[in-house]
C-alpha cells in the first residue's frame, strides 16, 4: 500500500510540476476570502460553518469516494498548492495527506488535523496495517469530537486571516452552541432508556456511543474492511435475539447488504444511518447527526 501511494504521488507530482506556473502563485480566493481544502464531507461543513463568506471550501474527496481508497491527481496537488488552509482529520482516516502537503510545496499552507486535542479511543483490535497509533478516526461523528474539530479549524482561520478573528470566533460560537445543544437534549433522552446497545453497519460510532453511555455492536470492522465470517455472523444473530434488537443501521459506504443479510435472520428493520463522509440525501451535518441520534434512540426505546 505504501509503495503504491508513494507511485501516486510520484506521478501526481511530476503532472503538478508541468501545470504549476498556472497557479500563479496566489493563495487568496477571489473576493479576498480563503482558500480552504478539506479532505472530506464533514470537514467540509466545520469550515464552512466557520468560515461563512470569508471562506471558499473545497473537499478533496469527492462525494461518493472513501477516504482510504482515494487517491490524489495532479490538480489535487495544485489545490493545495494555491490554498491557505488545509484541514484533515487524521489518525489514518487520511494516510495521504502529509505526502501530499510535502508534494505541494506551499510553505505558506496553514496544516490543520481537526482530531488534534481530542479524547481518542484505542482500537480494540490493536494497530492493524500501521493505522495511526491504534486510534478510532471516527471523531467528527461524535457531537463533542466536532467542537474539537470545529475548534482546531477555528483557530487555522484566525491564524490565516487575523483581521477578521471575531468573525470566525463568532461563527464557531454559534456552530459550537447547536452543537451542544443537540447534545443535551440526547443526553437527557439516551439518559433516560434501559436499553443502550444498538447494531451499526461498521464500527464507525464509538465516540458519539461515548457521548451517550451507549455501545455499538457491527457487522464489520471500524473500517469496513472485509466481510464478517459465517461464525461472527452468527455470534451477532444470537446477540440480535437475545436483546430484542428491532432495527439493523446501514450506512451505504460500507456495504449495506451485509447489514440486509442479518436484519433478515432476524426479522429485523433496516435503517440508513450517516457516516457524513460524503454528501448524503441534501441534508446538514447538524441535519444527519440529528437524524442519527433520533433514530438510534428510537431504536432502543421500542
Amino acid at each position: 500500500m505504501a509503495r503504491k501511494m508513494a507511485a501516486v504521488l510520484l506521478c501526481a507530482l511530476l503532472a503538478f510540476g508541468m501545470a504549476a506556473c498556472s497557479a500563479g502563485g496566489e493563495t487568496k480566493a477571489e473576493g479576498g476570502r480563503l482558500r480552504v481544502m478539506v479532505s472530506f464531507n464533514a470537514l467540509k461543513e466545520f469550515a464552512q460553518a466557520v468560515g461563512g463568506d470569508r471562506a471558499e471550501v473545497t473537499a478533496l474527496i469527492p462525494d461518493g469516494t472513501e477516504a482510504h481508497d482515494f487517491e490524489l491527481k495532479a490538480q489535487d496537488l495544485a489545490a493545495l498548492a494555491g490554498a491557505d488552509v488545509f484541514v484533515y482529520n487524521g489518525l489514518g482516516m487520511e494516510s495521504w495527506a502529509e505526502k501530499a502537503v510535502e508534494a505541494a510545496g506551499n510553505e505558506d499552507l496553514i496544516v490543520v488535523v481537526a482530531s488534534e486535542g481530542a479524547d481518542l479511543i484505542q482500537r480494540a483490535d490493536g494497530n492493524p496495517e500501521g493505522e495511526a497509533a491504534g486510534y478510532d478516526p471516527h471523531v467528527w461523528l461524535s457531537v463533542r469530537g466536532a467542537v474539537t474539530e470545529a475548534v482546531n479549524i477555528k483557530n487555522a482561520l484566525v491564524q490565516a486571516d487575523p483581521g477578521n478573528a471575531a468573525y470566525y470566533e463568532a461563527n464557531c460560537g454559534a456552530f459550537v452552541n447547536e452543537l451542544n445543544a443537540l447534545y443535551e437534549e440526547y443526553a437527557e433522552k439516551f439518559a433516560g432508556l434501559s436499553k443502550k446497545s444498538f447494531v451499526t453497519g461498521h464500527a464507525a460510532f464509538g465516540y458519539l456511543c461515548r457521548d451517550f453511555g451507549l455501545e455499538q455492536r457491527s457487522v464489520m470492522d471500524m473500517y469496513a474492511g472485509g466481510e464478517p465470517s459465517a461464525q461472527q455472523l452468527a455470534q451477532l444473530v444470537e446477540y440480535c435475539r437475545q436483546n430484542d434488537v428491532t432495527t439493523i443501521f446501514a450506512e451505504e459506504m460500507a456495504s449495506p447488504a451485509v447489514s440486509r443479510t442479518l436484519a433478515n435472520e432476524v426479522g429485523a428493520r433496516v435503517q440508513t444511518i450517516f457516516t457524513m463522509e460524503t454528501g448524503e440525501d441534501g441534508r446538514s451535518y447538524l441535519e444527519r447527526m440529528e437524524g442519527n441520534l433520533q433514530r438510534i434512540y428510537e431504536s432502543l426505546a421500542n
